[in-house]
């Protein structure tokens, strides 16, 4: 963790994230938000049904390994215990008034497949537990949505919806679950400019809906990875935390330091050390750990 910290506390100083897209880009963004058929030839899967009320199968989800929501005492749920508890100082303690947009939190990592969905989704699951909060997961990594699919799920009608125009309110793509404190957005359909949709102006002032509406709610945001995708570095000027997921043994340090440099230097900044093998009373399992920036 020590090296982590280090990489960070040298890329506080770097550039801010890049600004939006240029003007032809938003030309053909406004074309697309307005155009049925625009829409229709982007279409890269059957037409998916409108949000109802889903139901995670919870025994099987803590079967695969993700934090309970029963009361079991297990090692998962612990150790994002402690991770959460650090993320909702953060959103309403008085760092709060230090940070923008607080309560939205980014979970991202440096390239495909380091379990920041994973993640995303257990932080969602734990944080659900408190009595007090109330927990919004979005699916915005609309390249390669995977929020609904970790939950055994099938894709809806979601964010994409909402930002093409299809949908008017950003409560017509909200799904409640059988979790009381838990909405999920999924991501939604593919689109040929869903990275641009993610950098416009209707992406920038839901989120701030997302986080002045409610009071007591914490938004955690499935991103896409922050290299090679600009627009999420965009996304991260929207969020007053990131989480960045590093999978141990694996992860470059300098895939870490890079990643980093795209984000806001302002944000509250942590890491969560993903698949990290340690020994306990029962044997052999998976750690996660955090560490903060801030």
């Amino acid at each position: 963790m020590n090296t982590i910290e280090r990489a960070l506390s040298k890329q506080e100083k770097n550039k801010k994230a890049q600004e939006t897209a240029d003007e032809p880009v938003k030309n053909s963004l406004e074309k697309a938000q307005k155009s049925p058929s625009s829409m229709s030839d982007s279409i890269h899967s059957s037409k998916l049904q409108a949000p109802a009320s889903i139901e995670i199968d919870l025994i099987k989800m803590e079967e695969k390994g993700f934090v309970s929501t029963s009361a079991q005492r297990r090692l998962i749920n612990e150790e994002y215990r402690a991770i959460k508890r650090k993320i909702i100082d953060n959103a309403f303690g008085p760092l709060s008034k230090s940070l923008n947009n607080s309560n939205i939190i980014m979970v991202t990592s440096s390239r495909p497949g380091e379990g920041k969905t994973f993640t995303a989704v257990n932080l969602a699951l734990s944080i659900a537990l408190e009595q007090d909060i109330t927990v919004l997961l979005v699916d915005a990594d609309v390249l390669r949505p995977n929020v609904m699919r970790t939950l055994e799920l099938q894709n809806q009608q979601g964010l994409m919806e909402y930002l093409l125009g299809e949908k008017s309110d950003i409560s017509e793509v909200m799904c409640q679950t059988n979790i009381p404190n838990l909405r999920v957005i999924p991501a939604g359909k593919s689109h040929h400019l869903s990275t641009e949709l993610l950098a416009s102006e209707k992406m920038y002032d839901v989120v701030q809906e997302f986080a002045n509406r409610y009071p007591d709610r914490i938004v955690i945001v499935d991103t896409p990875p922050l290299l090679g995708i600009n627009e999420t570095a965009i996304l991260a000027n929207l969020a007053g935390q990131a989480i960045v997921v590093a999978e141990e043994a694996s992860t470059k340090i300098s895939d870490i330091q890079e990643a980093v440099s795209h984000l806001n230097p302002e944000m509250a900044i942590g890491f969560v050390v993903n698949k990290g093998q340690k020994v306990n009373r029962k044997g052999t399992g998976y750690g996660y750990y955090y560490a903060g920036a801030n």
